[in-house]
């Protein structure tokens, strides 16, 4: 018969000894598990809507020190430049992705929350110059829409993804006044939507009711995947109105002594087109 040997007796230590080496080894596993875990403290990783270039990190900032937006070489004009700075400064977009338009030059910008640019591109407008919209002119049917209230207004917007009457998806601007950015929609030939988005000038980029025409595949890429899961702002640059009327902003070196003090002084820039 087999003789049975029982398995070795573990000794614990005496009960205070035991509380102390449990603690220690708990301290331990919660720092391992700090280490591990995202900053948010969630355990999980974060869905990425985007599909564009990858969010930046924000930097942190010295207090009073200035923040400029990355316009990771992209050209524009020195409004769009200005409205893009004093928002990343300010915080004016409450920490929400936001776009820049620049009507005289039909070119439209979109950053990140952080004030780094996703894309650009050229975009339609409305057909008729002006700063505003006629009041009502939401209501109305397409066809009761005179020549000259086809414009796209100017001001800063909360915008939110949705859809409009034929079930489109649509980031809109301003709902009220049925403005919305959307694709291009090259439906009747004879407007040439296509061909005037292409051309190298902004001469012929008014053509919409209102609404701002982007490209398809810039509205898939960087519009629908960077607003698809967050409100944003939209900041349309005036075209006949001065920028100082429409839009209560710094010039952001000038405010950090970065620059001479003085009253900002703006030139228009053409950009030249992508």
């Amino acid at each position: 018969m087999a003789t049975y040997n029982p398995p070795p007796r573990i000794e614990l230590p005496p009960r205070p000894e035991l509380m102390a080496a449990l603690k220690q080894g708990f301290l331990l596993g919660s720092a391992v598990l700090v280490l591990m875990l995202p900053p948010d403290g969630t355990g999980l990783h974060r869905a990425r809507f985007f599909a564009g270039p990858a969010l930046h990190t924000p930097l942190a900032v010295q207090p009073g020190g200035p923040r400029f937006a990355d316009f990771r070489g992209e050209a524009a004009s020195a409004e769009a430049r200005h409205i893009a700075d004093w928002v990343a400064d300010s915080g004016d977009s409450r920490r929400l992705p936001y776009v820049i338009l620049d009507k005289r030059n039909a070119r439209v910008f979109v950053f990140d929350a952080q004030g780094v640019l996703l894309g650009a591109t050229p975009v339609l407008l409305g057909a008729a110059a002006g700063d505003d919209s006629v009041v009502g002119i939401g209501n109305r049917a397409i066809a009761d829409v005179r020549p000259e209230e086809r414009t796209t207004p100017a001001g800063r917007f909360d915008a939110e993804p949705g859809r409009n009457a034929s079930g489109e998806d649509v980031l809109w601007v301003d709902y009220n006044a049925a403005v919305s950015m959307h694709r291009v929609r090259a439906i009747e030939p004879s407007e040439r939507r296509l061909e005037r988005l292409a051309s190298p000038t902004a001469a012929d980029n008014r053509i919409s009711y209102g609404c701002i025409n982007v490209p398809v595949r810039f509205y898939e890429d960087v519009v629908r995947t960077t607003f698809a899961h967050s409100r944003g702002v939209v900041y349309v640059l005036p075209e006949v109105k001065p920028l100082g009327r429409v839009f209560a902003s710094y010039g952001v070196a000038q405010k950090h002594g970065r620059a001479k003090t003085g009253a900002l002084q703006l030139r228009l820039v053409t950009a030249p087109r992508a």
